[in-house]
């Protein structure tokens, strides 16, 4: 692998990338930089977010420009306000020794005069969404007559925004002769009528697969039912006590619903969608960037131009209909040649778009189980104790508090006091996990639909077709928010009784139905009378038989299916 000085690069401008940390030059940079500085060319590069193509189009531009000219003589096109920020920011750092150098970042959502004066005063490299630079365009604020370079940065989810017309508007402003370089993830049918039209016999190159996910990024599925892909979000998010991570959903509801829940259940969570105003919007990714936030909910709109560098795993909480989505949505994370994971949520039904990107990708998806209850209690135990033990500890300012705090734990033995601690910081996840059945559904099509939830001990429910059973009335239902694991859980509970079968679960509107083995009668009373359920008060009766089971078996809200076998609590 070549190092930066061997790619033509002058001295101010290798100042610059050693001062941000640069060493090796990624794929993107050691084939496109030489190229641009030795030729004058078009050029198609397709490779995935985070590989490094700012500075790969950025290095040239910054070298071929006349520092003497105040015109502007690059332009470099973005889809996002956010990725136009990041962009401009980072070409500045490499500028950052070359004198009289001018960059501007121009976009909707901020003062248009001010982007206007310092557009009169001179600017070099002008980077900019195509709204805002439309407007500039029809305001005669800006001349591109001279511009010797255009830059698609994103090219594929411009496209997808709708910005076709404006960036044909746009290069009408631009002269004829000119160098275009179009930087795209992926190469949808839109980029390449792009390139036919505006390029001139451009030299394609393609970092790694054309149209295929990064090398660096490990591509995951869980398979749950419908009604359990939240709870499967929770335990993948409880399984990396270090996550740092967007959790894709399809729309602008669910993805105020996913992220109320998660803030509700005291994850460190918020929202980003269409609706939020630039304000709102700017104050959302401010904490993400700073890691205020550990977990960022979007939609792929909202999503698109997000630059952060060390996300640990992206989460499909549904899968995008586009492939090309799904591209950009796993993208966000293993950047910079970091390591990352892209996990998808999935059901039965959906098990056919993830054979469609696999295909399309080259990529071989990993299906995981989601993690048990105990194993996820481990994996928090092990990073609780693994902070303590890496705590940086302030002696002098302890050292006024340690004899006082030293006589108030003195009573307290080694042993003890470990569980005492242990217990403040862990008791969330001990009392939440402790009775959680198993989501998990097979991938395999004779097992798919059955129920997949599993008792404390993960035994199978294997019950004799013979099994008596005895049916009970209760007086709490969905309107209370009840839910077969939380009855199997309460049933789990009872003492000194070992397995107990469980059979048909209703769960109506404000009223439930529960067939427990008929030798656990006196026990099942006991353990929900004089109970609450999400602090409504239980009452529990042996309900009276139903000789209409054709009726029976059609009952609303029912989670019994044809073929099903019996639970065991």
């Amino acid at each position: 692998m070549k190092n930066f000085t061997q790619l033509g690069i002058n001295d101010n401008i290798l100042k610059g990338l050693t001062a941000l940390g640069f060493k090796e030059p990624t794929a993107v940079q050691e084939q496109v930089i030489p190229l641009m500085l030795e030729k004058q060319i078009d050029l198609v590069s397709l490779a995935q977010t985070g590989t490094g193509k700012t500075a790969a189009f950025g290095v040239p531009l910054l070298q071929r420009l006349n520092p003497d000219k105040r015109h502007t003589q690059g332009l470099v096109l973005c889809p996002t306000r956010e990725l136009c920020i990041q962009v401009a920011r980072d070409i500045e750092n490499y500028a950052k020794y070359i004198e009289k150098t001018n960059v501007l970042a121009v976009y909707g959502g901020a003062r248009i005069d001010q982007q206007m004066n310092k557009l009169r005063k001179g600017v070099q490299i002008v980077i900019a969404t195509p709204g805002r630079l439309k407007d500039l365009l029809n305001r005669k604020a800006i001349d591109l007559s001279r511009v010797n370079y255009v830059v698609f940065d994103e090219a594929d989810e411009m496209l997808q925004m709708g910005f076709q017309d404006d960036l044909t508007a746009i290069l009408a402003y631009t002269p004829e002769k000119k160098n275009t370089l179009l930087f795209s993830a992926t190469m949808p049918k839109e980029v390449a009528s792009i390139a036919r039209k505006y390029m001139s016999n451009p030299v394609e190159l393609t970092i790694g697969t054309k149209n295929a996910g990064a090398e660096n990024i490990r591509h995951e599925y869980y398979m749950v039912q419908v009604r359990n892909r939240y709870l499967a979000l929770k335990r993948i998010v409880d399984n990396s006590p270090s996550i740092y991570s967007i959790i894709f959903c399809r729309t602008r509801r669910e993805t105020n619903e996913i992220a109320n829940k998660l803030i509700q259940d005291g994850y460190n969570a918020d929202a980003l969608h269409g609706d939020l105003s630039q304000a709102q919007r700017d104050q959302v990714m401010g904490k993400f960037r700073c890691k205020n936030l550990q977990i960022l909910v979007a939609t792929d709109v909202a999503a698109r131009g997000l630059d952060v560098n060390d996300l640990t795993h992206v989460i499909n909480y549904n899968l995008p209909d586009e492939t090309a989505a799904y591209t950009h949505r796993s993208g966000r994370t293993g950047r910079a040649g970091r390591k990352g994971i892209s996990i998808v949520i999935l059901t039965a039904k959906e098990h056919y778009k993830l054979r469609l990107i696999e295909k399309k990708l080259q990529k071989k998806f990993i299906q995981c189980k989601i993690p048990t209850g105990v194993e996820i209690c481990n994996k928090q135990l092990v990073s609780l104790i693994d902070d303590v033990i890496n705590v940086k500890v302030n002696h002098d300012q302890i050292a006024p508090l340690y004899e006082k705090i030293s006589a108030k734990l003195a009573h307290l033995d080694r042993e003890e006091l470990i569980k005492r601690f242990v217990s403040l910081e862990f008791n969330r996840f001990l009392e939440y996990y402790k009775n959680a059945p198993d989501l998990n559904v097979s991938d395999r099509p004779e097992q798919r639909g059955r129920s997949g939830e599993r008792n404390k001990r993960d035994v199978r429910r294997d019950l004799h077709p013979k099994q008596k059973f005895t049916t009970f009335s209760l007086n709490v239902g969905r309107r209370q928010g009840i839910m077969p694991q939380g009855l199997i859980g309460k049933i789990n509970e009872i003492p000194d009784v070992g397995r107990i079968k469980i059979g048909r679960i209703d769960i109506l509107r404000n009223s439930a139905t529960l067939e427990v083995d008929s030798r656990y009668t006196t026990q099942i009373l006991g353990a929900f009378q004089r109970s609450e359920i999400n602090g409504k008060s239980v009452s529990i009766e042996v309900a009276k038989a139903v000789s209409d089971k054709k009726h029976r078996g059609k009952r609303k809200g029912s989670f019994h299916r044809k073929g099903r076998k019996p639970k065991t609590a």
